[in-house]
């Protein structure tokens, strides 16, 4: 099963939780960045981007664990930079699964079968492995020749340990339906991963490719089409998200963003407003809710957010929507994607908020708040 049961249960249980005590706001997943730093340098990343003083920062331990206690939701994803470039990543995760969270450790996998042996398993931690298709297509994706096959051994290791083992891909436009429809029955048919989490590329400024993302009209039509193929194979995809997610890529839902559904703690605080737009930083998790404007942010609203389909702003909307509806998303389920008709309708972008380009002055500040901080500290000694 691509999500545990106890895992669908406690998150069921906690929305409902909300929407009984009136909550209109709430997370479902906190992404805990622990450090930016990466043993890869991929094109269409836009978070290793930073110079050495911000890349050597690390959140401790105890940071993140009063992150995940403040925050309250019941998953923690873990992406970075390389979390287990974390010297104390086994401390961080064992203090997580204490606390009965659902742990997602992002790793591209060239660290894991070295690490492994810090971890236990435990239907509480699941390992997301980085991979944007089979070999070729996945090597070119990060730039480094080799990524795929070491990813592959180390997921083949851990499953023979007996942890839970998901894939995680990007896709981008040079992608084929065909590719990804061949990947997604390697992942479960060939190395027999609990889940697939997929989604397009996030268009991130600061990514050194901007040529190869896609489009809202291209991702549903790409899904489609990958859907097609399925169904024609008589593949059975395991997906960790939820049916309406999927349906919503399929461009049969009109969803609009939850951007709080997945809030983010990194190094510089607590990231406003989303995991994929760093346009300030809150000192908590009750100032990064009570003071974001989110109503100017998501598709429609923002150009920034014109093009995203991400599932950290989409997937809490569907989850909420399959709480709220679930006979809806049982029918979903039986009949499986449309993939002829007309498309869900889009929503209007005539008024949207321009872009705002902040992001090297608010690094700026940010790094010289850091000196004065560490200047007064010295003094003070």
């Amino acid at each position: 099963m691509a999500v545990p049961l106890i895992q669908q249960i406690r998150v069921g249980a906690y929305i409902l939780g909300k929407k009984l005590k009136g909550e209109a706001r709430y997370p479902l997943v906190l992404m805990l960045e622990p450090l930016f730093r990466c043993n890869l340098a991929c094109p269409g990343c836009g978070k290793i981007d930073y110079e050495d003083d911000i890349l050597n920062r690390r959140l401790s331990v105890d940071e993140c664990l009063q992150a995940v206690d403040e925050c309250g939701a019941p998953v923690v994803s873990i992406p970075g930079g390389e979390p287990l470039l974390h010297r104390e990543i086994d401390q961080i995760v064992a203090g997580i699964v204490a606390r009965k969270k659902f742990v997602y450790l992002c790793t591209n996998g060239l660290l894991l079968e070295k690490k492994l042996d810090l971890f236990k398993p435990s239907p509480y931690l699941t390992f997301s492995v980085h991979l944007d298709g089979l070999e070729a297509e996945h090597d070119r994706a990060v730039d480094q020749p080799g990524t795929f096959k070491r990813a592959i051994a180390a997921i083949r290791l851990a499953k023979s340990k007996g942890f839970r083992v998901n894939v995680n891909c990007t896709l981008f436009d040079h992608v084929t339906a065909e590719q990804a429809a061949d990947f997604f029955d390697f992942a479960i048919n060939d190395i027999d991963v609990e889940g697939i989490t997929i989604s397009p590329g996030f268009a991130y400024e600061r990514a050194p490719d901007q040529e190869h993302f896609l489009g809202r009209t291209r991702t549903k039509n790409l899904f489609r089409e990958i859907f097609r193929i399925g169904k024609k194979r008589g593949s059975r995809w395991r997906f960790s998200q939820s049916t309406l997610f999927m349906d919503f890529l399929a461009g049969n839902q009109s969803y609009r963003c939850t951007p709080w559904g997945n809030p983010t703690r990194n190094v510089f605080g607590w990231q406003k407003p989303c995991y994929l737009l760093g346009e300030g930083y809150a000192r908590s998790f009750r100032e990064l809710m009570d003071t974001t404007d989110w109503d100017s942010y998501g598709t429609g609203n923002y150009e920034k957010c014109a093009d995203c389909m991400v599932h950290c702003g989409y997937e809490p909307t569907a989850v909420t929507d399959t709480v709220s509806h679930p006979l809806k998303a049982l029918a979903v389920f039986l009949r499986g994607f449309r993939t002829e008709g007309p498309l869900a309708p889009e929503i209007p972008l005539d008024k949207q908020r321009p872009a705002e380009f902040v992001f090297e002055s608010l690094v700026e500040r940010l790094k010289r708040e850091a000196k004065a901080g560490a200047e007064t500290q010295s003094d003070a000694a």
